[in-house]
């Protein structure tokens, strides 16, 4: 089992920064992806970011390339997202996941979840 723990989220304005923490303890060695999901009120859990946790490569979808970064340090086992230029459609339940296997956007892919980190941006 992974255990993966959020943390992070605010109330921000428009164009301001944030950075997500995701914090993963367990059988990390497990892990081959990790990434972030976002869901905003009455839609659907949608994908943000994925890093390859042994390589690093990374994946963005595009409503948040150029303005999001995904990172991670194994040695604390811990994976980030930082988040500039915050607009208020990015106002959602941040979600941290894991996959046991190399994957990507889809996520019944991701075999753990985090509880979710609350993230609202004001106009």
């Amino acid at each position: 089992q992974v255990q993966l723990v959020e943390s992070g989220g605010g109330l921000v304005q428009a164009g301001d920064s944030l950075r997500l923490s995701c914090a993963a303890s367990g059988r990390t060695f497990s892990i081959y992806t990790m990434a972030w999901f976002r869901q905003a009120p009455g839609k659907e859990r949608e994908f943000a970011a994925a890093i390859r946790w042994r390589s690093s490569s990374t994946d963005y979808a595009d409503s948040v390339k150029g303005r999001f970064t995904i990172s991670r340090d194994n040695t604390k086992n811990t994976m980030y997202l930082q988040m500039s230029s915050l607009k208020p459609e990015d106002t959602a339940v941040y979600y941290c996941a894991a996959s046991t296997k190399v994957t990507g956007r889809n996520l019944n892919a991701y075999d753990y979840w985090g509880q979710g980190t609350q993230v609202t941006v004001s106009s």
